[in-house]
């Protein structure tokens, strides 16, 4: 026994690479088998990670660059003349919400992990972009690969600040020029394809004839000034079809009012235009004063931050209610895991099911999904604890058809 003891002692002494060894295999081996212990590969890489990006676009000089400073708390460079931005900015913003700041309270969680998702300064288009003009045929592919467009129009007067083309002011005329590029981008793209695809539908191909009338649809609208979001398809093989073309103006689309200051809280006669003109196209608009949302980042306290706010007449600042506004754009919605190591927002897409939701934590949820225990955020916050949510009997079971609602606060049963 003796001999033992000491062949240990000097084993661990002088083999520190085998004492970790030792404790990691004896970690493994009394770790409980009703865990959650994922034997696969961890979500983030496959194809439920939330890549998605939301790319601000307008003209030069509207605020685009101070925008996304704002937000991604990055510094992109801003200055009063075109081509600023050369290179699209890429940044990751938080999603603000309140609802974790919450649950943290009650939980006492080591950390606080926010949601994310990622924005796009793509840099100023101008009237002929689609011809190549300035560097058109770059940032219009930058668009390409975004999910969903933010369009910023300007809606202040500054003397000192140029606006495209020298006129006066027109935030309607300034967001008609953007769309026009993107429609004559869009058409390139369908004459591009139609005439392939004809050819192809004339010898019998019937994937080929399902192309077409997506194509023709498409072209008829955009010819006529509109953009392709108008047009809707009922079944599934168009709407796959549809989305395999990837057009410019399909993409959602929020309309940001850049206003001055003094029209941050109720807009003006430039911001309600561009409102009046959303809702017909059944977009969404908001007003957002750019350089006052800079000049609260800049400040140092919490405190200072919300003062500021409060002079304004502002409840939240203008970047928590956009960054919100594009989350829902991108149709993404959150559930939460809290437990000690940490409260945790987690993006899945509207509509998905439990084991889809499960697989976004990791593979193996989804693959061996067997319920979900569900607990609705004001239960939590009501009862105040995850046992006393089960003790009044609001902790819902839930299996594989279950449709994950915004805030629901989850733990996945699984078995691999």
């Amino acid at each position: 026994m003796l001999a033992s003891g000491l062949f240990l002692r000097l084993f661990f002494t002088f083999s520190p690479f085998y004492l970790f060894t030792f404790i990691f295999f004896v970690y493994f081996c009394n770790r409980n088998n009703d865990d959650c212990r994922p034997k696969g590969r961890p979500a983030h890489g496959n194809d439920k990670e939330m890549a998605l990006k939301c790319g601000i676009v307008g003209l030069p000089n509207v605020g685009k660059s101070t925008l996304f400073n704002c937000l991604s708390s990055a510094k992109a460079q801003s200055a009063n003349f075109s081509f600023c931005t050369i290179e699209p900015n890429l940044g990751v913003i938080t999603v603000p919400d309140e609802r974790l700041n919450k649950l943290a309270e009650l939980v006492h969680p080591g950390r606080i992990v926010p949601a994310t998702c990622e924005i796009v300064d793509i840099a100023g288009l101008v009237k002929g972009a689609s011809k190549g003009e300035g560097l058109g045929n770059k940032f219009l592919g930058n668009i390409r690969e975004c999910d969903a467009i933010i369009h910023v129009v300007r809606c202040f007067d500054d003397d000192n600040i140029v606006r495209e083309g020298g006129m006066a002011v027109d935030p309607l005329e300034d967001k008609s020029i953007i769309d026009t590029e993107l429609q004559l981008k869009d058409l390139e793209t369908i004459d591009s394809q139609l005439a392939k695809q004809q050819k192809a539908a004339a010898a019998g191909n019937k994937d080929a004839k399902l192309m077409c009338t997506v194509l023709e649809a498409y072209k008829a609208v955009l010819e006529q000034g509109k953009n392709a979001r108008e047009v809707t398809f009922e079944g599934k093989d168009e709407q796959q079809a549809a989305h395999d073309l990837f057009l410019l103006t399909t993409k959602p689309v929020l309309y940001v009012c850049n206003v001055d200051e003094a029209s941050a809280k109720t807009g003006n006669d430039y911001s309600r235009r561009v409102e009046e003109m959303a809702a017909k196209e059944g977009a969404e608009a908001m007003v957002i004063a750019a350089k006052t949302e800079e000049d609260i980042a800049s400040l140092e306290t919490y405190e200072d931050k919300q003062m500021f706010l409060e002079e304004l007449g502002l409840e939240q600042s203008g970047v928590n209610r956009l960054i919100k506004k594009a989350y829902a754009l991108l149709n993404l919605e959150t559930f939460i895991t809290a437990g000690e190591m940490e409260v945790k927002a987690w993006t899945y897409h509207k509509g998905w099911k439990a084991p889809q939701c499960a697989g976004v934590i990791h593979t193996d949820f989804e693959k061996g999904f067997i319920r979900a225990e569900v607990i609705k955020y004001d239960d939590y916050i009501k009862y105040g604890s995850e046992a006393a949510v089960r003790e009044a009997g609001k902790l819902g079971i839930e299996g594989k058809d279950y449709v994950v609602q915004d805030g629901d606060i989850m733990h996945f049963r699984f078995n691999v």
